[in-house]
């Protein structure tokens, strides 16, 4: 704590506010979401020649196609531990935003755009923080790595592939938003769809058919009798509690006609204790009750082939008092002189992998707020955008240890 005191002002002599103001623009500037022709392509490329010209060792790793992470090492003098900072490259679509979402407007103090805050502006931090350290001459005797992976927003093909890799650490830092809060867990991810099968007939005779719509409605209402409750009894203190969302259905063809299938597709967020396996079981339990007891409810139920690539998304939960999670809460208590609070409102996140895959012990800290997150207002203030400078700074010295 002394060091982080000590060097919390200095930094501010290795880096501008202006720097990495203009690091966030100029990547909120380039599209990058899965609309657009190579995707993540021209924001690596973009970043390569960046820290290339600032003389960083970076280098661009195929994933998929012409979809490429960027890795940048800083070496340490040996003995001290390895931290990983990871951030994702890809955004959201901008789908109907307020304003033009690759402008990278400063309005009010904040610079908006799409993917300002989630997480072009943490990566902007990230990046401006390992310049800082570069230019302030101090040798850690851990290394330091930055992740730059693509595709998070969808199966979070790059950082399995830094997992698969073989990349070790010994902590990690995913640059998620969180204000000045930090995570050291959330819930696991699982999407499913469930396919209710009926029989067409006429409008005009419906009791000739099946209707997959009404018997839709007989496993929502069972989920709901029966599902509901027991989830409202599981709780972790690190991720908050067990929790399910009914996000999508759709049936039918016309409205003369009964329908013959019907689709529901569901977000399920788990805590520890749980597993994917249970997780499925409990949807299967109350299909078998329900055809047990109609002999015309039919069903199956799949994971969603788009929720993920290879490795399931588990939940994170880390140590409250593992080094990597004393480091993040040391560092934002410095800047912001209060302490931070642990959030547990968060989203899945890239953590998880390297967590549960990676062997890399891992706690998630942002600049910026959540709620801005995919909005229409995207946007980061310019303010908490330096503070994330330091924090990482702080955090780079803090755990790899100055030699």
């Amino acid at each position: 704590m002394e060091m982080m005191q000590e060097w919390k002002d200095k930094v501010e002599d290795f880096f501008s506010e202006e720097e990495v103001v203009n690091l966030t623009q100029s990547l909120i500037r380039i599209p990058s979401h899965s609309r657009v022709e190579g995707r993540e392509k021209e924001v690596a490329l973009f970043l390569d020649e960046y820290c290339r010209q600032r003389g960083l060792d970076v280098e661009l790793v195929p994933v998929e196609g012409e979809r490429m992470n960027v890795l940048i090492r800083v070496q340490g003098t040996g003995g001290g531990r390895t931290l990983m900072l990871n951030g994702h490259l890809d955004t959201v679509p901008p789908y109907e935003m307020d304003f033009d979402p690759f402008g990278a407007r400063i309005k009010d103090g904040y610079i908006l755009g799409r993917g300002a805050v989630d997480m072009k502006g943490p990566i902007a931090a990230m990046i401006t923080a390992i310049l800082a350290l570069k230019r302030s001459g101090i040798q850690l005797k851990g290394d330091v790595i930055f992740a730059g992976v693509v595709g998070e927003e969808e199966k979070s093909e790059g950082t399995e592939a830094v997992v698969k890799s073989g990349i070790k650490a010994d902590g990690a830092i995913v640059g998620e938003p969180s204000g000045y809060e930090y995570a050291i867990g959330h819930r696991g991810l699982e999407w499913l769809e469930i396919e209710i099968q009926g029989r067409a007939a006429h409008g005009g005779v419906p009791e000739l058919g099946v209707n997959a719509i009404e018997k839709a409605a007989d496993f929502i209402q069972a989920v709901r009798q029966k599902l509901y409750p027991v989830l409202k009894e599981r709780f972790n203190p690190k991720m908050g509690p067990s929790v399910m969302n009914f996000g999508v259905i759709k049936g039918g063809n016309q409205p003369s006609t009964v329908a013959d299938k019907c689709i529901v597709q569901i977000d399920r967020r788990y805590i520890t204790g749980e597993t994917v396996e249970s997780v499925i079981q409990e949807y299967q339990d109350i299909i078998d009750e329900l055809q047990q007891n109609d002999p015309d409810f039919k069903a199956v139920i799949r994971r969603m082939p788009n929720n993920m690539l290879t490795l399931d998304h588990l939940p994170l939960e880390t140590p409250e008092d593992h080094p990597i999670a004393c480091t993040i809460k040391d560092a934002i208590r410095t800047v912001i002189q209060r302490e931070p609070e642990i959030t547990k409102k968060r989203g899945w996140t890239d953590a998880a992998l390297l967590s549960n895959f990676g062997g890399i012990p891992a706690v998630v800290y942002g600049p910026g707020s959540i709620s801005y997150s995919h909005s229409k207002n995207e946007k980061i203030k310019i303010s908490e955008l330096v503070d994330g400078v330091k924090i990482y700074f702080l955090s780079m010295l803090s755990f790899c240890q100055i030699d």
